[in-house]
């Protein structure tokens, strides 16, 4: 026989209901803390040259932070990279950047301009240096680039900087030993399909749409740079300390490498912002940051690496307090 369902007394139904209530309102103060607006306004990302990482990550995270904050008015900035973007937001020219922990450590070894002011948001992925020749190139080791026409970066770039590092460390003086040709990743590859140069370097996430793309229409290959090299590059000190050996993996370009692995080096890409910078807009960048890694991840493969675990670690800067402020949040 069928048992007639017990009464909830009105009362009881709306206690259920107030705890629903008190449920929904904590669960909104978790997601977005009750008095705290989605910061708004305008703020400027400088990235880096066309057809470079720099500039994809940034264009992604653009739609990232318009889907997350939409009061917010982000612009990008091209630059010649890392050494430029530094010194844009340390001196306020720009409220956000990418930039290899190397050049960040170079520019706060010079004492530039705002220097003290920098902070870090959060460690994002490794940039693998890259020395691309033809395939039938003569140079089997940095040494041997000796007298030969070299792309080493645009002044101001990260390239530059670890160009000149591994030049030294293989005892060739950057301006003497080589034929150096001031080029960015937008031109370098062109300039050595056309026989213009006869190397460059590179210095970027894997894979480097720029390097795929040549590898599919000209012959060429990678020049390892071997752990004997990245010990003397330690001998240098200062920046050069960020730098550790690395593997290409032999899939990263597939028709460069022919399934064989590539010695090189490699050094974190920190998301640079200011001290003065607002924390709540810091906080919410960082969010942004982390929770778009897998949409990123899907065109800029490099920024699959970023983990909330190693985020934190934005050596040589200090943790700016917003992105101090969402770690907290999120620690388990």
């Amino acid at each position: 026989m069928l048992q007639p369902r017990p009464r909830i007394s009105r009362r009881r139904a709306l206690q259920g209901s107030a705890a629903a209530f008190v449920a929904f309102g904590l669960l909104l103060w978790w997601l977005l803390p009750l008095g705290e607006k989605s910061p708004g306004g305008t703020i400027s990302i400088s990235t880096g040259t066309q057809n470079g990482v720099y500039q994809l990550y940034g264009e992604l995270l653009q739609k990232a932070l318009a889907k997350d904050m939409p009061g917010l008015d982000v612009t990008l900035e091209t630059s010649e990279g890392s050494q430029q973007n530094v010194q844009r937001v340390a001196t306020g020219e720009a409220d956000f950047t990418i930039a290899a922990a190397d050049a960040v450590e170079r520019y706060v070894l010079d004492h530039g301009e705002g220097a003290a002011l920098l902070r870090g948001c959060a460690r994002l992925y490794d940039d693998y240096v890259h020395v691309v020749v033809p395939r039938t190139s003569s140079v089997e080791s940095i040494e041997q680039l000796r007298g030969k026409r070299v792309a080493v970066g645009q002044p101001g770039s990260g390239v530059r900087l670890v160009a000149n590092h591994v030049l030294k460390a293989a005892e060739l003086d950057p301006q003497k030993d080589i034929r150096p040709v001031s080029a960015g990743i937008a031109t370098m590859p062109e300039l050595l399909e056309t026989g213009r140069i006869d190397a460059f370097f590179w210095s970027g996430g894997l894979p480097t749409s720029a390097v795929t793309d040549l590898s599919h229409r000209f012959d060429i290959r990678l020049v390892p740079i071997g752990p004997e090299l990245v010990k003397k590059l330690h001998e240098q000190r200062g920046e050069a300390g960020y730098y550790r050996s690395a593997v290409v993996p032999p899939d990263a370009y597939h028709k460069a490498q022919a399934g064989d692995p590539v010695q090189t080096v490699a050094v974190a890409n920190l998301l640079v912002t200011h001290a003065g910078t607002d924390p709540a807009l810091t906080e919410g960048v960082t969010r942004a940051v982390i929770n778009s890694r897998d949409r990123i991840g899907e065109k800029v493969h490099a920024a699959q690496r970023v983990d909330l675990r190693t985020a934190i670690y934005t050596d040589p800067l200090d943790l700016h307090e917003g992105a101090g402020r969402y770690y907290r949040s999120v620690k388990p």
